[in-house]
């Protein structure tokens, strides 16, 4: 097996681990706010501090990848996951829960940009549509699979086993990296933490938004994505008082995993030849169609819950393969790293904004309206959500990125 295709294989498995850590826990939210006695804010924060943990560390990732070494902050990053995801399942409260979770982010959060920078060095741009499908297939098939895997677990067992499932594929994943990836050449030069060297890290991510295509795949990286993972909690607590069962829930993953391959599959074929603009323009608007339809799901006929969920996937996959393939096509390698930290901020930032916002938005309204009435008003304020990035997609220079995009 090619080397670069190694180094993709491990930074696979350590996104993969993300993603289940997003979606199956998800799953289990009803189960344990009733073990645990949690309530609904306390329900949103085992989510919030898997990912506020992913977003903490992104920004000095750039400097422990430099002191550590690459492969070394990666076998770091996957030990302290695994320890703190067996923890974990022991939490005997929410409190503790949410702490542990903290620290699972925490360990993710070195894993995903220091990975994601030593794969993307090792493509060229007219390659990286393809690496990108490839990356955006897993991004599909987990959250396709673990919701109704997850709901079979918390059905079967309980919901404790959901983050004891995270062991063996953090195992595997240490092994590989420890046997596949190359130590790094490191200088011989001391390299110090200090506010100075901190400051000009981040001021050198700062100059990258001077890209047009890096902020604008951002924009929608921020707010799509996280829109429809904070709409999924939300659907969750609505679909479990409709009556549907864990396994029911999840298993309307499965339609959004089988339109999300089509979205993926359009973005990978015709970005090179269309460019970001007519496909961001589509998936937004699919998105917000369905989840401004979800209230519908009560009284409506049986098929429309798959079909919404379906909407969504298509939408949200088409944009989010097109903002990935935009993000990078003007980052010269030797900034990759410092790019490749601002997306997965913007990403962990997008994660942790979206469900929070979405389940306080609920919450709140709640307490001044009746339930039904706060379910509709929350995915209508979703679905105007997903429209945030219209007008910068609206003003992308698509001669300028085809230009870009020929070897």
């Amino acid at each position: 097996m090619a080397y670069r295709n190694k180094i993709a294989l491990v930074y696979l498995l350590g996104f993969a681990l993300d993603l289940v850590n997003m979606f199956a826990v998800s799953i289990a939210y009803p189960q344990i706010g009733q073990e645990l006695q949690a309530s609904v804010t306390q329900l949103a924060w085992i989510g919030n501090a898997y990912m506020l943990g992913l977003t903490l560390i992104i920004v000095p990732s750039v400097w422990l990848a430099a002191v550590l070494g690459e492969k070394r902050l990666m076998l770091i990053s996957l030990l302290l996951f695994t320890v703190a995801s067996w923890c974990v399942a022991q939490a005997a409260s929410v409190e503790a829960l949410i702490g542990w979770r903290l620290l699972q982010g925490l360990g993710g959060g070195l894993l995903i940009p220091v990975g994601q920078a030593m794969v993307y060095r090792q493509f060229q741009p007219h390659e990286r549509a393809r690496l990108t499908s490839v990356i955006l297939l897993v991004a599909l098939l987990v959250p396709a699979l673990s919701p109704v895997l997850g709901g079979w677990v918390v059905e079967a067992l309980s919901w404790r086993w959901v983050f004891y499932a995270n062991l063996p594929l953090a195992l595997l994943a240490l092994l590989l990296a420890q046997c596949w990836i190359k130590s790094d050449v490191r200088s011989a030069a001391p390299v110090s933490l200090d506010p100075g060297s901190v400051a000009s890290g981040a001021r050198h991510m700062a100059h990258l938004l001077k890209s047009p295509l890096l902020r604008v795949a951002m924009m929608t990286y921020l707010f799509i994505p996280g829109i429809f993972i904070g709409t999924q909690l939300v659907s969750i607590l609505y679909l479990h008082q409709l009556g549907y069962s864990p396994a029911q829930t999840g298993a309307l993953m499965l339609p959004w995993a089988l339109a999300s391959a089509l979205g993926i599959t359009l973005s990978r074929w015709q970005f090179n030849r269309l460019g970001p603009k007519p496909l961001l323009l589509l998936g937004m608007s699919a998105q917000a169609l369905g989840i401004a339809l979800l209230m519908h799901i009560e009284g409506g006929p049986a098929f429309l819950p798959v079909a919404l969920y379906a909407l969504m996937g298509f939408g949200g996959s088409l944009c989010s393969s097109t903002a990935q393939n935009t993000a990078f096509i003007d980052v010269p390698g030797e900034h990759m790293s410092h790019a490749s930290a601002l997306w997965n901020l913007n990403r962990q930032l997008s994660f942790l904004i979206g469900p929070a916002l979405m389940m306080a938005l609920f919450s709140a309204l709640s307490t001044i309206t009746s339930t039904s009435h706060a379910f509709a008003l929350c995915f209508a304020i979703g679905s105007v959500l997903t429209l945030v990035p219209l007008i910068p997609v609206l003003r992308l220079d698509t001669p300028r990125v085809l230009a870009m995009l020929v070897p």
